[in-house]
């Protein structure tokens, strides 16, 4: 599975109506995303326009080849364009990549550790063993 997460710039006079526009999301394009092998996809929006995305996928150029060739895909992203500052292309194509330099469950896994949830499994397990009746 791979981890991607991307960023665009949201023109700030837009943001109301790129807003508004995810307020939801067209059916068929859900389902084209969903189609293209993406799951887990959000969409983080900060102060002055920063959207940062991220989802997952199993096959990231599949997703991204299944998208490019969508006519859904295609209509949704040519009404999207014009909420971006500086993009060159479609946003679901041309947005910046971001790397990723921390993944917990990851670097659990190389020292031998255990998943985060098992770490607060063994904390309530000894919270409640402690504690008196």
């Amino acid at each position: 599975m791979t981890r991607v997460a991307f960023q665009l710039q949201v023109r700030p006079e837009l943001l109301d109506e790129y807003l508004a526009r995810h307020t939801p999301v067209w059916p068929e394009m859900l389902a084209e995303i969903a189609a293209a092998g993406r799951r887990n996809y959000s969409l983080f929006l900060a102060d002055g326009g920063t959207l940062v995305g991220y989802y997952e996928t199993d096959d990231d150029a599949a997703a991204q080849a299944y998208l490019a060739a969508s006519p859904v895909a295609a209509r949704w992203e040519a009404e999207m364009g014009r909420f971006f500052v500086d993009l060159d292309g479609r946003p679901d194509q041309a947005a910046t990549a971001l790397t990723e330099v921390f993944h917990l469950e990851d670097q659990l896994a190389d020292a031998g550790g255990s998943a985060a949830s098992d770490i607060d499994d063994t904390d309530n397990r000894n919270d409640t063993e402690g504690s008196a009746s």
